[in-house]
Parts: C-alpha cells; sequence; structure tokens
C-alpha cells in the first residue's frame, strides 16, 4: 500500500464518518469517493490501517473509525488550511468591526467562532504582563466621589467608583489627572505598584491624600488586570455532541468550569507552521479531555483564541475559522 494512497484513504473514512457519525466500510468509501481501486483492495488498505492504529472497528460493527492516531496523521498531512467562504469572512468583519472596549469584542468573538464552528469557542483575554497604560481618566461623580479608568494598550479598561473623604473641585481632579497620566503613560501596568508612590509624592502637599487614595484605585485596577482570564460560548453544542462523547460529558464540562484547567492547556499548546494547533483526545494533558480535541492559536501579544470540541469534528473548517478570527481579532485590538 503506497503512503499516498494510504492517506488518501484515510482521509477518505475521516470526512465519511465527520459527515455521518457513522462507522464507514469499504463499500462506501468506493462508492463515495474516487480512489481508482476495488473494493477488495480497499479493504486490505483499511486492514494496513487498522494494524497500524490509525483506524479501528467500534464494537461489532463492519465499519471502521478514525483513532486519536489518524486523526492526528490526517491533521498533520493537511497540506493547508482551506480559506473560509465569502460569506464567513463577511459574517467575521461585520461582526467583529467596531469601536467597541476588549470585552464587548472578545464577547463576540466567541459567540461567532462558536456558530461558524459548531463548538465550545474559547478566548484567553490579552496578556497584561506586557500591557502598558495607554490612558487614565478621573471623572467626579459627587464632592467626594471620582470614578477611576484605566486603559491599557491591549484594549482593556478597568473603572472603579472611589471614595476620596474630600471635597475635590473638577479643576484640582483635572490637574491630578494630567500629574497622573503624565508619569505613568506608556508604563507596564504591571509596574504601576512600583511606579505610583513617586508620582504621588509630586503631587501639592494639599490634595497628596487624594492623590494617594486616587493611586490606590489605579493599583487595584492594575491587580485586576493581571488576572488571566477566559471567555466562552456555546456549551451547548456539546450536549448536541453527546453521542460523540460515549464516556461521559461530564468531565469535558468541569474542565471548561475549570477555568485554570483551559488556561493551562492554551498556554501549554506550542506554535505550528500552518498557524494553528491541534490537540487530539490523549494528546490532551487533562483526562477529562480523552474524548475531545482542542485547536487553538494566538493572537495579538500572544494570547491564545480557539475551539474545544469532540475528536470526530470537520478540522480543515474549523482550523480555517480559529485561524481567520485570530488575525481579524489581532489586527482590531492593534487598530
Amino acid at each position: 500500500m503506497s503512503e499516498p494512497r494510504k492517506l488518501e484513504v484515510l482521509r477518505a473514512i475521516v470526512e465519511d464518518y465527520v459527515h455521518s457519525r457513522e462507522p464507514v466500510g469499504s463499500k462506501a468509501l468506493v462508492e463515495r469517493h474516487h480512489l481508482g481501486v476495488s473494493s477488495a483492495t480497499i479493504r486490505n488498505d483499511m486492514a494496513v490501517l487498522e494494524e497500524e492504529g490509525l483506524i479501528a472497528a467500534p464494537h461489532t460493527s463492519a465499519g471502521r473509525i478514525p483513532t486519536d492516531k489518524g486523526y492526528r496523521l490526517f491533521v498533520d498531512r493537511i497540506s493547508q488550511v482551506k480559506p473560509l467562504s465569502a460569506a464567513e469572512r463577511r459574517a467575521i468583519h461585520s461582526l467583529l468591526e467596531g469601536p467597541d472596549d476588549v470585552d464587548d469584542i472578545l464577547e463576540r468573538t466567541v459567540r461567532l467562532l462558536s456558530q461558524l464552528t459548531n463548538q465550545v469557542a474559547v478566548v484567553q483575554y490579552p496578556h497584561s504582563r506586557r500591557a502598558v497604560v495607554r490612558h487614565v481618566e478621573f471623572v467626579l461623580l459627587a464632592p467626594q466621589q471620582v470614578l477611576v479608568v484605566l486603559i491599557a494598550d491591549t484594549g482593556s479598561v478597568g473603572q472603579k467608583v472611589i471614595d476620596v473623604g474630600f471635597d475635590v473641585g473638577n479643576e484640582a481632579l483635572m490637574m491630578l489627572r494630567s500629574r497622573f497620566l503624565g508619569s505613568i503613560s506608556g508604563t507596564q501596568v504591571d509596574l504601576l505598584p512600583q511606579v505610583l508612590p513617586s508620582v504621588v509624592a509630586l503631587c501639592p502637599p494639599e490634595l497628596r491624600g487624594v492623590a494617594q487614595t486616587l493611586a490606590h484605585g489605579l493599583q487595584v485596577l492594575s491587580g485586576s488586570s493581571r488576572e488571566e482570564r477566559i471567555l466562552m460560548a456555546g456549551t451547548a453544542n456539546l450536549a448536541r455532541s453527546n453521542v460523540d462523547f460515549p464516556l461521559s460529558i461530564g468531565p469535558v464540562l468541569e474542565a471548561l468550569e475549570e477555568q485554570v484547567v483551559m488556561l493551562r492547556l492554551l498556554s501549554d499548546m506550542g506554535d505550528d507552521p500552518r498557524g494553528v494547533t491541534v490537540s487530539i483526545g490523549r494528546e490532551n494533558p487533562y483526562d477529562g479531555l480523552a474524548e475531545a480535541s482542542v485547536v487553538a492559536t494566538g493572537y495579538g501579544s500572544g494570547a491564545k483564541v480557539g475551539i474545544l470540541g469532540p475528536t470526530r469534528m470537520d478540522y480543515p473548517t474549523t482550523m480555517a475559522a480559529v485561524r481567520a478570527v485570530a488575525r481579524y481579532l489581532s489586527r482590531i485590538l492593534g487598530d
């Protein structure tokens, strides 16, 4: 059995099984695919694939289904990620375009990716370790109440209402804002706790108490922006795929709920030359995902966006959708 024909037969089995959810037999392969050989030859080819652990017979079925190893070979031999249709590209463009804040953009991203792939979509918030301060705003809500806003270059926006314990006028507040902004603009967000005390020291003595309270508010916002977070959408798609999780869908749902599991998994996924990384079945380090695959890629400053679903998935289409969405996301947040 030649290597090209082995890959062609494996590809046909993967595609038919993904489409039909039914084990694939040699007769069906001959009828549906122009493989140029007889049904008897295909049976022999399938026997070789089974010996190599690339396909397996579920229970007593006459047909065969791909194994994790089979999916891996199939994914590795995808020479190029197929392009999205014009309609899919328009959908991404129209849904993600707009000047909204990063929270809104990421929420729309996971909803869109879930709709495009019919899987669970997951996105990490941009890595704030590399984020720098783009803007600071102090808004007077009441004589002693100030809204503190911290905006990073990643697009993240943090805000907190603070009681400054002192009647501060709008003119004095604007002066303090200019002093803070001039001192910390361009500073790494995670360095703010070290930088802010010196900013407070440069403020006029009569406003130093207010400045100290405002600095504390900025420090709290800088800490919350460093928390690793993910957003998800499309968990209901898993329920519709419960036939693909014969053992139990419970461990998969638990992994999704345990954000630290998904964060670690996404962070540990390496880079692929095609720009999209695929982790299949038992390749996932978390046992609960032994029947699932994760397709992910980086965007922006190295955060990840991707999908989680059953190993029986349309890998070329899913990889294309993940890559396209990541590219739009990088461009939008870069702008």
